[in-house]
């Protein structure tokens, strides 16, 4: 008798706990199927600000060029690649960075399906005076929040594309990240205000849409995509030694012998100043108050 009723028992619980799965799985289902997440696809960091600041809890990102990465060599990992598989959306830079250059075609072979996006669309170029052998134009358009206004558009249209039910809720996300862009942008001008025509010494050319911006101008270590040789060297110490340029920034994905040569002979110091910071908003105030001190040095 008492096997009996334990054997019952058992028999109850396990009816509880199949029921208790399917009406939990049903849940789970029913959650995704109200709240899916949209696979997005960039290229660089700070695109993943501009993606996560319009989809909010909507959209899932993936960088193809992780942090610490240079967008000019790198390859991807397979499991990035596999991550394409299930992307509804792939927004690239579109300014002829070397990567896409180099993967755009595969990435778009591995998924016929995904939505692929020119942010860069609608942004004026300008001439790579520095010689950057990859493209004519400079390529570096993110570090100007004024082309990133642009981007987070194109980033807006591609997204309503794929999930146009969420169009409102991307449209007010937008609309919150473009006045945060804008109120960036307004204070960065008012704090370079008066160092019109300012030198800023830096490793890689990747300043120049910001100095556009703010009426700088970058000199720019690397040429051609190269090292400086011997007499690159001496005339970029005594061009900083003329301009009394004590600071010299470089990102952290490139080496920094040479800067550390130069910055040697002139009694400066390097700064670490990354354009492809994954915060990009914090970033472009951090970018602006290192040039100022720089600045603030000449004169």
């Amino acid at each position: 008798m008492k096997t009996r009723r334990i054997l019952i028992l058992l028999t109850l619980l396990t009816a509880l706990m199949i029921t208790g799965f399917f009406i939990y799985s049903a849940s789970q289902s029913q959650s995704y199927i109200n709240n899916p997440e949209i696979n997005v696809v960039v290229s660089i960091p700070p695109q993943a600000e501009f993606v996560e600041k319009i989809g909010g809890d909507k959209v899932k990102v993936t960088t193809m060029v992780p942090a610490g990465a240079n967008p000019h060599i790198y390859e991807p990992l397979p499991q990035q690649l596999q991550a394409l598989s299930q992307a509804e959306l792939y927004a690239e830079v579109g300014s002829g960075i070397e990567f896409e250059n180099v993967w755009m075609d595969k990435i778009k072979g591995i998924n016929s399906k995904m939505l692929v996006i020119n942010c860069s669309q609608g942004i004026k170029f300008i001439p790579n005076t520095e010689g950057d052998e990859e493209s004519q134009y400079d390529t570096h358009v993110w570090v100007s929040p004024r082309n990133a206004r642009i981007m987070v558009e194109n980033t807006y249209q591609g997204l309503i594309q794929v999930d146009p039910a969420n169009k409102e809720y991307y449209k007010s996300n937008k609309d919150k990240y473009l006045q945060e862009l804008d109120k960036a942008d307004k204070s960065i001008e008012k704090s370079l205000s008066g160092y019109e025509n300012g030198k800023i010494l830096v490793y890689h050319p990747a300043w120049g849409y910001f100095c556009r911006d703010y009426n700088l101008t970058q000199i720019a270590v690397e040429k051609n995509g190269k090292e400086p040789g011997p007499q690159g060297i001496a005339a970029l110490i005594s061009q900083a030694k003329r301009e009394n340029i004590k600071i010299i920034f470089i990102s952290p994905q490139y080496s920094r012998k040479n800067a550390d040569t130069i910055a040697s002979e002139i009694g400066g110091q390097v700064v670490l100043l990354d354009d492809l910071d994954r915060n990009y908003l914090q970033n472009l105030n951090k970018v602006a108050e290192s040039f100022k001190i720089t600045l603030n040095q000449q004169k």
